[in-house]
């Protein structure tokens, strides 16, 4: 069943940055370090960068003939765990085989005097991305259903995959893995709020997560930033292509990719951060509410979901705090991604939010 056709296709296609918005990378040298490893860097096609992301760079290429895309982290300092593409090509080279949705590694290099950073090329999968407004042409209705099932499903079919199975026994630090990840995410809330002072609803909730009994979840593969914009879609169907953006993959609790993942879903009755955060549309009419989420995720994975609101917290700060280092680097640099224009300040009312969930009974 086509849910696009025609014109409504056209408005689909992948987005690119104009020309003089383009950060450039040394083509040339890049060239020759494909050449080294018996590759061709296509010159006569130029190369375009992806519009979509605040993090990495992403730019169509051409290798041997055939598109490809090149992933390299952001200029400047990035945060601890991010932006890693070493990790990636691991992740990729040990799923790829099996899961077909995983896009499979080209290349990988971990100089930084080639581009100016590691950088990471990788199969192309072109299709459809949705971010925080669906196409014209496809209706909610129909697509907010399938698309609901489709992304819940990923993750319960990417959580029963035994890590040993794809090589991945040793990936990532399973032990104590919800701790640090309270711990790291309050240091660097602490360093994006740098000379302010602790906001009362950062106060609550590191309280709340530090007092609250840690759960002892499942160990299972973990991609740790799975979104709808992380995926790509026939669209045609509405069937998955690919997922990308595997850089922050790890070995760890999965109810905490649940829950990063219900971090990002609105619903109509959500405070205004929720909808300016643009993230999914998955308020709109026929997207399943996140309570909806977790019990088909719990019917899927026969996984028990009666601490989830530990996850729940503790995936919402993350997600604030990554709001309050982007205006942090506004305020340290001078200049913002005009991107995030719409989005200033709301790390803290993505704060406010999440304190008022402390008070709340779950799921929600």
């Amino acid at each position: 069943m086509q849910v696009l056709t025609g014109t409504d296709l056209e408005l689909a296609a992948p987005r690119f940055r104009a020309a003089e918005q383009t950060m450039g990378q040394d083509w040339p040298r890049l060239a020759l370090e494909l050449a080294r490893a018996g590759m061709r860097f296509d010159r006569h096609f130029e190369p375009r960068q992806f519009a979509g992301g605040f993090g990495n760079l992403n730019y169509l290429i051409s290798v041997d003939g055939a598109r490809c895309v090149l992933r390299r982290p952001p200029p400047g300092p990035v945060p601890p765990g991010a932006n890693d593409m070493a990790r990636e090509r691991r992740v990729l080279s040990a799923l790829s085989p099996s899961l077909h949705v995983v896009p499979r590694p080209i290349h990988f290099s971990n100089d930084a005097t080639i581009i100016g950073a590691p950088f990471l090329i990788m199969e192309y999968r072109p299709g459809l991305v949705i971010g925080g407004d669906l196409p014209v042409g496809l209706a909610s209705r129909i697509a907010g259903p399938r698309l609901s099932e489709l992304l819940v499903s990923f993750l319960a079919e990417l959580h029963a995959i035994a890590p040993a199975s794809v090589g991945l026994s040793d990936f990532g630090k399973p032990e104590g893995f919800l701790e640090r990840t309270v711990d790291g995410w309050a240091k660097r809330a602490s360093l994006a709020l740098d000379s302010e002072p602790q906001p009362a609803a950062l106060r609550t909730v590191l309280s709340w997560l530090r007092t609250a009994p840690t759960p002892r979840g499942a160990v299972a593969l973990l991609h740790n930033d799975f979104k709808l914009d992380n995926v790509v879609l026939d669209p045609g169907t509405l069937a998955m292509r690919a997922v990308l953006d595997w850089d922050m993959g790890s070995r760890g609790d999965a109810l905490f990719d649940l829950a990063t993942t219900l971090s990002y879903w609105p619903e109509p009755d959500d405070p205004p951060c929720m909808h300016r955060l643009g993230q999914m549309p998955t308020a709109q009419e026929g997207f399943w509410r996140r309570a909806e989420v977790v019990e088909r995720y719990a019917q899927l994975s026969g996984s028990d979901v009666s601490q989830l609101k530990f996850y729940r917290i503790l995936a919402m700060l993350k997600l604030a705090t990554v709001f309050l280092q982007f205006d942090a680097r506004a305020r340290k640099h001078g200049a913002r991604d005009p991107r995030l224009n719409r989005v200033a300040g709301i790390g803290h009312e993505l704060l406010d939010f999440t304190a008022e969930l402390v008070l709340k009974s779950f799921p929600t």
